[in-house]
């Protein structure tokens, strides 16, 4: 990460995973689960859902969602996690493709 100095403060450029720049394991398999709760979140908004309503749709009990919506997807795996989008009207859409370098990464794009 680059740093620099803007104005006396010393400012440091991020990787685009903040949880690899807090030195957090699995930093990829966090921004993947991360990205896909916030498009949950979204969705549940977008349809006017009670957490009890949403956790009946998404087949999860209402605390669950709760914490969902709380930012808490520690209990939750990412395969959960694309079921409950896909029960909200969402298509998953799995990509595989050769790397560019010797190991791959995991990548989350939503349109």
């Amino acid at each position: 990460m680059a740093k620099r100095t803007i104005e006396g403060i010393e400012v440091e450029t991020g990787s685009g995973n903040v949880f690899a720049d807090l030195g957090l394991p699995g930093a990829e398999k966090l921004k993947i689960k991360s990205g896909l709760v916030i498009e949950i979140t979204r969705a549940v908004r977008r349809l006017n859902l009670t957490q009890d309503e949403a956790g009946r749709r998404m087949g999860i009990s209402q605390p669950k969602v709760s914490a969902l919506l709380r930012g808490d997807f520690t209990n939750l795996s990412e395969r959960k996690l694309m079921e409950c989008l896909s029960r909200l009207g969402y298509d998953i859409e799995i990509t595989i493709k050769p790397a560019t370098k010797c190991v791959g990464h995991l990548t989350l794009a939503l349109d």
